[in-house]
């Protein structure tokens, strides 16, 4: 008798404790289900402001890469694609980019490799073969057999110091000849003089950022 009254005493018990544990766990499913939902609320607001961000630094990103129509001429891969170019000390990257060769003559005839080559930090406004072909053969000719004046032509596309995109938008800067070039523009469109239009721009070298240009600058002294 006792045993009986002790089970039906003890299945009372679970009875009455089971509601609790089921009403507890359905409260906690619910606190939980809250704290979920919060949750995924909050989660789209995380992601878009992640994403802005790495928006943000994609578009910095971007602004670090070379830019402008002519770019699509350069090789993807050796020693004359930007990766490689990036390799090299900037007559010896310009060297091996077809589009500047007679860039490269020049300035071997001007005997100013070494003197490139060497530089720390500087910006090269690097003509193509179309800018140069823009000149009078006869006096592109004279020029290029004129060290003194090659010279003086050549060092005024070099500044010495790097320059961004962003340095391009309204500045003045020295040149290596002594004198200032002036640049204009925004986004991917900058101009040099208000004559040379930049084709392929932040082209990195070893020791310079490269733009080339449509057409070769000449010192106004």
């Amino acid at each position: 008798m006792n045993t009986r009254i002790r089970r039906i005493a003890g299945l009372l018990a679970t009875a009455t404790v089971l509601p609790l544990a089921l009403t507890a766990c359905s409260s906690g499913s619910g606190d939980s289900g809250t704290s979920d939902s919060s949750n995924k609320a909050s989660a789209p607001a995380t992601k878009s402001s992640d994403d802005m961000a790495g928006g943000s630094g994609g578009n910095a990103s971007g602004m670090d890469q070379p830019f402008g129509p002519a770019c699509s001429a350069v090789p993807e891969n050796g020693a004359g694609s930007f990766d490689g170019m990036a390799k090299d000390p900037v007559a010896t990257a310009a060297s091996n980019n077809p589009a500047l060769s007679t860039l490269v003559t020049a300035v071997k005839k001007a005997g100013l490799v070494d003197t490139l080559n060497n530089a720390q930090n500087i910006t090269v406004f690097a003509p193509t073969n179309d800018a140069f072909n823009k000149i009078p053969k006869a006096t592109l000719d004279t020029v290029l057999n004129d060290k003194a004046q090659l010279t003086k032509i050549l060092t005024y596309h070099v500044v010495g110091e790097r320059l961004t995109p962003k340095d391009l938008e309204n500045g003045s800067f020295d040149t290596l000849e002594k004198t200032k070039v002036t640049t204009a523009g925004s986004d991917e469109s900058y101009t040099v003089n208000d004559s040379a239009k930049v084709v392929c721009g932040n082209v990195e070298t070893a020791n310079a950022n490269v733009y080339i240009i449509d057409t070769v600058l000449m010192p106004t002294s």
